[in-house]
């Protein structure tokens, strides 16, 4: 019998424990998660912060005693410090320590805090975990000033959220644009111009230099206002924030949110013998260099075929299939990672915008590109050769299927690549025209639904 020890308890975590128990009814299983919360998915965190579900319904699974039924132990609010690759063997920050027969490192991602003086204060928050959201409900009430750093793809999730609240919203980010790691010139500023037209005040190009705080006498105001409302001080601002921004200007602000990116959590592997790039390098099984360890989710770097490169994708649906990847190889079952998903497909204020493969092109590349300003439209296709190897949208939600079965079917288009170079929104009639005869055709069907 062996013992799998599952580092993470988000989807990757979950899934993989299930996965194991499936296959594996009599082997031990142990789920190690660093929050003092039942495992939760963070995207559903906006949602809760708009009141469409409560914390219960942010769980990934609801069923009362779910990991218990299973056989699988969970231990909440303790992490991996020290893995010992060569013992086997993993030392807790409780200070105990844990053997295993298989190891998955699925311990996500944190938020980036930029060195920012004034950004450790109270009534500065990420918005990653429950207790974020939980303190962010307590001060983004309507009419509240709220500045939020950060408008890339979780940043443009939380806005949406913090404007259903009834906040006054602004946005500071230090690119050139708006999303600017899945978008382009063009489409990131068109999503800028929306925000704007829906009211939100939206910095690019610019950083925020400090972040102030408020004199004695407001401190003790504030306090009172607290314990009239009866919200808790600790996450109260100890004054009237004042946000000193790149540009000049100075803007005041109740709440800061820092959505200024993520990075794996893999300090932790550190002379462990295990080798990470940008994320934990795994290899087709989602095995590392050890044997016997894998990696899923926001920590590992797999390879994608679309760009032949390793890469760290963190969205959903990647955790979910590395971890079923890596749970059956950990049972003894051969399994192989299909790909690394690169799709981002996001809801900005209403407007949807897409992004996926190499967006930006690749060299030697070609490339059409369609704008419709005063629609609010725009699609760009860049090509190697006759593949399309990945593409850009806004405002163009009809084609999200069939931009995604070309990238990522690799289909090759043939005398269909000079139609689209003339008239990009002829994706479905290039889909069908191209798919169905290299063994696209279920996709295809797929995509004529969406």
């Amino acid at each position: 019998m062996s013992h799998h020890v599952i580092l993470g308890a988000g989807p990757a975590g979950v899934i993989a424990a299930e996965t194991i128990r499936k296959h594996a009814p009599h082997d031990r299983i142990t789920v190690i998660g660093d929050e003092n919360e039942a495992p939760y998915s963070r995207m559903a965190i906006p949602y809760l912060l708009i009141g469409k579900v409560g914390e219960e319904g942010t769980h990934l699974r609801h069923t009362a005693g779910h990991f218990e039924k299973l056989g699988v132990t969970v231990l909440r609010g303790v992490r991996a410090k020290v893995l010992d690759s060569a013992k086997r063997c993993l030392e807790l920050s409780d200070g105990s320590t844990l053997g295993f027969d298989k190891l998955l490192i699925a311990t996500g991602s944190s938020p980036v805090t930029p060195p920012i003086p004034g950004i450790q204060g109270p009534g500065v928050h990420s918005c990653w975990t429950l207790a974020d959201a939980r303190a962010i409900a307590e001060l983004a009430r309507p009419g509240a000033q709220v500045l939020q750093m950060g408008a890339g793809f979780i940043g443009c999730i939380i806005m949406e959220a913090l404007q259903l609240r009834g906040v006054s919203l602004s946005v500071v980010e230090m690119g050139d644009r708006m999303v600017p790691r899945m978008m382009g010139p063009m489409a990131g500023g068109m999503i800028k111009r929306w925000c704007e037209n829906k009211g939100v005040k939206v910095y690019t190009g610019t950083r925020v230099e400090a972040i102030e705080r408020g004199t004695s006498a407001e401190k003790g105001l504030l306090g009172k206002i607290a314990q009239a409302v009866g919200i808790g001080q600790s996450s109260m601002p100890t004054g009237p924030m004042r946000v000193r921004l790149s540009n000049g200007q100075t803007l005041q602000a109740d709440l800061v949110i820092s959505a200024t990116g993520v990075k794996p959590n893999i300090g932790f592997l550190e002379n462990s013998g295990v080798r990470c790039l940008a994320g934990v390098l795994t290899d087709e099984r989602m095995q590392t260099n050890v044997s016997g360890i894998y990696a899923a989710g926001d920590c590992a770097e797999a390879f994608d075929k679309v760009s032949g490169q390793t890469i760290v994708s963190a969205i959903q649906p990647n955790a979910a299939e590395q971890a079923r990847v890596a749970a059956l190889n950990m049972v003894g079952q051969d399994t192989t990672l299909k790909g690394v998903t690169q799709i981002n497909v996001l809801d900005t204020l209403g407007l949807i915008s897409t992004s996926f493969g190499n967006w930006q092109g690749v060299p030697g590349g070609e490339h059409a590109e369609l704008t419709d300003q005063s629609a609010g439209r725009h699609l760009s296709l860049q090509f190697k050769d006759d593949l399309m190897v990945g593409c850009n949208s806004v405002g163009w939600t009809e084609h999200v299927g069939v931009m995604r079965g070309l990238v990522e079917g690799q289909v090759h288009l043939g005398e269909w690549k000079d139609k689209l170079m003339q008239d990009p929104t002829r994706l479905m009639e290039a889909y069908l025209a191209c798919a169905q005869g290299q063994g696209h055709w279920s996709g295809a069907q797929d995509a004529r639904r969406r």
